[in-house]
């Protein structure tokens, strides 16, 4: 049998995760995009080889029981999660299983979330993150490249009604590619959508692993620029090798900070990435006067506005 649970691994954004693949023999996935590290592969709208959900659930028993300081259990799959046909019944199981040892997290591409079995395996999760990489009918062919069957305007209703219904934490991943969605004006367009909808988080990244595709990512710098899009939402970028040599700014009082926190909360593991280290003792004062405050959203911490 192959191996369905795996791990832990440190998740830049949901701390240790211990994972979950329902599709651990190949890749079985309704998207074939640009960027996968998974390789290419022919869509399909269901499973073919389907694990057993009495294994799955022997294994993360065992997997759970082996790290018991796990912050997360992550459902994930060689391809997209709620193709697998017992999704309801395993997520109405992980409640008992899991307990209070830890948040249930599910990586999901979105494009199910209007079917109705699957809206209801989704509920028992504690943080469902989606993709959203366009929200043009051209911009989503070509780079998610989905089967023939799906459609985008069709994608971002089942997104929209199950956000309204979820009583966790809705978390949306951008994934950016050079001369495809890289432009301010998708990006805005995406971001509207996502306010929208009221999402906990949005995760603003790029290529940093071999796609399936020949396709470019962008640098770190673009990102920043791109993130100006979001403003209002809790945004967090990767941290990635180059971002060191980012030049930083140094602020001159703490006002401004409270200017830059307005627009948008910056994720803790991010200061450094846009501030001097001189800059910090603001954060302090202000945290001191409570006129910003340390938001945990998915996992992640943020600096915000006290509201």
């Amino acid at each position: 049998m192959q191996k369905i649970v795996f791990g832990p691994i440190f998740s830049r954004r949901f701390g240790l995760s211990l994972g979950v693949d329902l599709s651990p023999a190949l890749k079985q996935c309704n998207f074939d995009c640009l960027y996968c590290e998974l390789g290419r592969a022919k869509t399909s709208q269901k499973m073919q080889e389907i694990v057993s959900l009495e294994d799955v659930l022997y294994e993360i028993q065992q997997g759970l029981k082996q790290h018991p300081q796990i912050d997360v259990l992550s459902i994930t799959a060689n391809g997209e999660p709620t193709l697998y046909p017992f999704l309801l019944e395993l997520s109405c199981a992980l409640g008992e299983l899991v307990g209070n040892q830890c948040k249930t997290l599910i990586l999901s591409n979105g494009s199910r979330f209007g079917d109705q079995k699957v809206k209801e395996a989704l509920k028992h999760f504690d943080i469902v993150k989606f993709s959203l990489d366009c929200v043009s009918e051209k911009c989503f062919k070509k780079l998610d490249r989905p089967h023939k069957n799906l459609f985008i305007d069709e994608v971002l209703l089942g997104i929209e009604e199950f956000a309204k219904e979820f009583d966790g934490e809705l978390v949306a991943e951008v994934l950016v590619l050079k001369d495809i969605n890289d432009s301010l004006e998708e990006m805005m367009k995406i971001a509207e959508f996502l306010r929208k909808i009221g999402v906990s988080r949005v995760d603003l990244g790029s290529v940093d692993r071999p796609p399936a595709y020949k396709v470019e990512g962008v640098d770190q710098s673009v990102l920043e620029q791109l993130c100006g899009a979001f403003n209002g939402l809790y945004v967090s970028i990767p941290q990635r090798k180059e971002v060191h040599s980012l030049p930083v700014k140094k602020l001159k009082h703490k006002e401004e900070l409270l200017e830059i926190l307005a627009r948008r909360p910056i994720a803790e593991n991010e200061l450094p990435m846009l501030f001097s280290k001189e800059s910090f003792v603001y954060i302090e004062e202000l945290l001191h006067e409570e006129r910003i405050s340390i938001k945990t959203v998915a996992n992640m911490k943020f600096f915000a506005l006290k509201s």
